[in-house]
């Protein structure tokens, strides 16, 4: 019995007690996981001593089954609906319910101190659940692009929650019923480090409550607004002595020269929405010292980027739209050697856009391959791209982990497709890649191109791909590469449902999976070849635009038609119960666990 017991306390040389010592300084989920594999007893420690989990897709599992598993979490991480639902590409009811979750964390999960919620919709009386069991020590809480939810759940937390330190509603669609909520956090909370409401349609706000909250939370060092006159801050912006971010807000009236807000010499991250020319001078005063540049939502022109990105020498960060142009990107090459990450998204008036200097392309790719070495992250929409553009990054840019970049439809003619060649160069290049997006248009990726993604894809886990390759022979090639691939996202491809099914089977590592647009209306009998053990498999049958009679007369309500859609998940919950009406799920005996 001694020895018995001895055993237990003894695992490969490493006793029980030291081997839960270890475990609390392991983070990566990754390591996490193959070390629970190793024996019974490592996969009970891990089970007590884990303190985070990301669940990337909500119906992978139940609270349940979660909480048996991980009974002392004090983080988690959970995402609903589909990445393309950002896009209208999901039906608003798919699901993504809160409900289940904070119905489990209310009766278990004691440890539980964040929690982030991700494109899911959670209402108001779930916020009402879950502060009436960890009000008291719930420290962080995300409603990150939620939906379903006003400011009378809001209100529940802000009353009950007062050891808060993170409020984060980025993007959410939230029913603005009053600032009631806002008034409670600044009167309530005295420790909140940060306040994030952007965009967001928040905007009973008012100034006082926004000066209560600098004055009372001397932690804060986050803020990011909805549509707020900046010019009304000056008070908030001379208590908030600690803030390092502040995003948002507009700029209306130009101030008089005694009205003019003195943004902290503290500030390093920096997202002015709406700010014009005569706006710039107030940034200059920090402008060396930012590492975080937003302007996404700017009213600058080319050459007001290249003002302002040019007395940034330290910024690490730039999101923007493709109005900076190439000259903005060669400048921002020039200026900004320590950029790490890089968004430009396409503009709303891009189409009417007449100055040339607007516009990204090869060039500007060019120059920022090798002037900004260091980066890790770049999402970009290019009007033109060619393949040596591409084998730049390959060359210099050897710290990428992420690349994502969209073909525009602008140019009618693009010259240097397709693209094989300097796809190839850039994942030969850039060993450390795990996420990668090419979104081109047909005909800028050949079926030997595909074949050459999943051939050099050997650390990617996350994958879009759209407009790619030529035939089924592309798929098929590609499917025999990818070995870590976990999730793969498709649009507008030639491929044959069938084809589809096999080269799936193929890819071992994938856990998800969301395709739109193939080449013939679907059928769910070519998909067979897909179904297995707990791989879940629901369609999204071509839909029409709804119509409506009005006089006798027909009248086509303005709503594009969606494609046929796959979204295949393992889970290991079974089928879920709760589909919406646009949704079938294929073959329920065979991915039922």
């Amino acid at each position: 019995m001694a020895n018995r017991n001895m055993n237990r306390m003894m695992s490969f040389g490493v006793s029980d007690v030291a081997l839960g010592c270890i475990m609390e300084y392991i983070d990566d989920p990754r390591d996490r996981d193959a070390m629970s594999l190793v024996c019974r007893l490592w996969y009970e420690v891990d089970a007590r001593t884990r303190k985070h989990i990301t669940i990337a897709f909500c119906y992978t599992t139940t609270p349940a089954r979660l909480r048996r598993r991980f009974p002392r979490l004090e983080s988690l991480k959970l995402k609903g609906k589909p990445r393309a639902s950002m896009f209208n590409l999901i039906p608003e009811d798919w699901g993504g319910y809160a409900g289940p979750w904070i119905n489990e964390i209310s009766v278990d999960f004691n440890c539980l101190k964040s929690l982030h919620f991700r494109r899911m919709i959670v209402q108001d009386n779930d916020l009402k659940v879950l502060v009436a069991s960890r009000g008291q020590t719930l420290q962080a809480l995300k409603l990150d692009k939620c939906s379903g939810f006003s400011t009378d759940g809001l209100l529940h937390v802000t009353r009950s929650c007062r050891c808060l330190r993170t409020l984060y509603l980025e993007e959410s669609s939230i029913d603005d019923k009053n600032g009631d909520w806002l008034h409670e956090l600044a009167l309530n909370n005295t420790v909140l480090e940060t306040l994030n409401f952007y965009m967001t349609d928040l905007n009973n706000i008012s100034n006082q409550d926004l000066e209560l909250l600098a004055r009372n939370c001397r932690s804060l060092v986050s803020i990011k607004i909805s549509e707020h006159e900046i010019f009304n801050l000056k008070d908030f912006f001379r208590y908030s002595t600690a803030l390092e971010e502040f995003a948002g807000g507009t700029f209306g009236e130009q101030p008089d020269k005694y009205n003019t807000v003195i943004l902290p010499q503290t500030l390093r991250r920096l997202g002015p929405s709406f700010i014009e020319k005569d706006m710039m001078p107030m940034v200059y005063p920090l402008a060396s010292l930012l590492k975080k540049l937003d302007l996404l939502y700017s009213l600058l022109d080319t050459e007001d980027h290249c003002q302002l990105i040019q007395r940034c020498p330290n910024l690490e960060v730039l999101e923007a739209r493709n109005v900076i142009g190439n000259r903005g990107l060669e400048v921002l090459a020039q200026s900004c050697k320590k950029l790490k990450r890089l968004r430009i998204e396409r503009g709303e008036d891009e189409e009417d856009m007449e100055d040339e200097q607007g516009v990204v392309s090869q060039s500007g790719l060019s120059f920022l391959a090798q002037g900004c070495v260091e980066l890790e992250y770049i999402a970009i929409h290019v009007s033109d791209i060619t393949n040596a553009s591409l084998e730049l990054f390959g060359t210099h840019c050897k710290n990428l982990c992420d690349f994502r970049i969209v073909l525009l439809d602008r140019e009618a003619h693009i010259a240097d497709l397709p693209l094989d060649n300097g796809v190839r160069a850039l994942l030969m290049g850039c060993q450390k890649l795990k996420r990668f997006a090419l979104y081109l248009r047909p005909g800028g990726l050949t079926d030997v191109g595909l074949s050459y993604i999943g051939q050099y894809s050997n650390e990617v886990r996350w994958m879009l791909l759209g407009y790619v390759g030529e035939s089924d022979a592309g798929i098929l090639e590609f499917s025999k590469g990818c070995p870590k691939l976990q999730k793969l996202e498709m649009r507008g491809c030639c491929f044959t449902e069938r084809t589809l099914a096999l080269a799936v089977s193929q890819l071992t590592s994938l856990r998800y999976l969301w395709v739109q647009q193939l080449r013939v209306p679907l059928s769910s009998s070519d998909l067979t070849p897909m179904v297995r053990r707990y791989w879940n498999i629901e369609l999204f049958p071509y839909t029409r635009p709804s119509h409506t009679l009005r006089d006798g007369n027909e009248i086509i309500v303005e709503q594009p038609a969606q494609p046929d859609q796959i979204l295949a998940y393992y889970s290991l919950a079974g089928q879920r119960s709760d589909y919406p009406s646009a949704v079938r799920p294929l073959n329920p005996q065979y991915s039922r666990s």
